[in-house]
């Protein structure tokens, strides 16, 4: 269709149409200052820009100005600093047993491609056993909730779970997440990884023993050779802080010397079967 029928069409002017708006010859100038300015200091916003137009003897008005500044669009986006709440500094007191503390926090890497993906790892204090590693190249909060349902859903509830103070631990998704199922949540002080010691620990060995001894082509691979590495972790891999043994075994032995009548067989198929659907 023609411009004139769609003109005609749409009851508009051919005049209206091929109207442009003439800049006076004021504006063309406050244009071009704009522009050497916004050149010379890019992160100079309107006041700072106005004051050195007024500086150099222009005497426009402000608000002239400032129209001229947002139809170039050149105003800078503010970044406020979110502000959280001070934390207090709690001990590192390791459980007496399992399924009290959990300790989470994320990692980073990137494929062969150059792509990077995220890691959420899940350790239990009290023996250190690897409850989940999930694998994405994006965890968003909800995200998160879904997976800590699903390892709460095989391996119970425990009571406290110890975080930094990333976006995801402090939305309001995962705080209404953790009051929905009764779990404190222990954030450590802003800037202080060495009050989560036990995730940052075992972060570094999953990077030093997986994530940098292995080249990676897609997500898929880095997640089957994960799903191997958790289980040579928990049963295989001997901790010096647990006497030299795995997790596994080191709270098998544990749990019979404290309750004879327990018994472990189920608990091991679980650990394996689990491990194995939820990288």
């Amino acid at each position: 269709m023609s411009i004139r029928r769609a003109c005609l069409v749409l009851q508009l002017s051919l005049s209206v149409y091929y109207y442009k708006p003439k800049q006076k010859p004021e504006d063309i100038k406050i244009i071009n200052m704009l522009e050497e300015l916004a050149e010379k200091y890019p992160t100079y916003g309107f006041k700072k820009m106005f004051h050195m137009l007024r500086s150099m003897g222009y005497r426009w008005n402000h608000k002239r100005v400032r129209r001229i500044y947002i139809m170039m669009a050149l105003n800078i986006r503010r970044k406020r600093k979110r502000r959280l709440p001070a934390r207090v500094k709690t001990p590192h007191i390791l459980p007496i047993d399992c399924n009290i503390t959990w300790s989470m926090d994320f990692m980073q890497d990137t494929l062969i491609s150059g792509k990077s993906f995220r890691t959420l790892n899940v350790i239990d204090d009290h023996n250190r056993e690897v409850l989940m590693i999930t694998i994405d190249s994006s965890l968003s909060a909800r995200r998160i909730t879904r997976e800590l349902d699903r390892l709460i859903e095989w391996r119970g509830s425990p009571e406290v779970i110890r975080v930094d103070n990333g976006p995801e631990f402090t939305s309001a998704i995962f705080e209404t997440w953790a009051k929905k199922h009764k779990i404190k949540i222990c954030f450590i002080q802003a800037g202080k990884p060495t009050q989560n010691t036990l995730i940052e620990r075992f972060n570094g060995i999953y990077r030093k023993e997986l994530l940098n001894a292995h080249l990676f082509t897609e997500l898929d691979q880095v997640r089957d050779q994960t799903q191997q590495w958790i289980w040579e972790f928990n049963n295989v891999r001997p901790h010096e802080a647990l006497g030299n043994k795995p997790p596994v075994r080191f709270m098998t032995e544990r749990r019979k010397t404290s309750f004879p009548s327990l018994i472990m067989d189920d608990y091991l198929k679980k650990d394996i079967t689990f491990t194995n659907a939820s990288i």
